[in-house]
């Protein structure tokens, strides 16, 4: 007699969107320069019927959470794994901007690494093509 074969978490996560009739989730990636084109982004996205995630915050723009060096780098760290986690739960990535840095680049490729498919506003700066 066979054994059922266990589904991945993965798999139980799109069968759950799936029997919850959940539309594209996307994600949306880039440096916190460009949160206005992030927001721009996340309208078309969104009026285009698909659920989106983004960064929340934006850590070079002065704020009284962030306003403590040791507090402030607890928080990227914690802000970091947050945008890991919107990566897996989304059905694809939507990288915004004209430029990639290190933190964006690590995102693409982690994305990649799942086999999430990527999309960028500019696509010259994809660090593979």
């Amino acid at each position: 007699m066979s054994r059922p074969q266990l589904l991945t978490p993965q798999e139980k996560l799109a069968d759950a969107k799936k029997l919850l009739s959940l539309p594209r989730i996307v994600v949306i990636c880039g440096s916190t320069r460009f949160m206005t084109e992030m927001n721009e982004a996340d309208l078309q996205e969104t009026k285009a019927g698909k659920i989106v995630v983004k960064p929340g915050c934006d850590m070079k723009t002065p704020h009284e959470l962030w306003s403590e060096l040791v507090e402030a780098e607890a928080l990227k760290v914690r802000l970091d794994d947050l945008h890991r986690a919107k990566i897996r739960l989304a059905d694809e990535v939507l990288v915004v901007g004209d430029y990639i840095g290190d933190s964006t680049r690590a995102e693409i490729a982690y994305a990649r690494s799942l086999g999430k498919p990527v999309r960028f506003t500019h696509p010259e700066v994809d660090p593979d093509a």
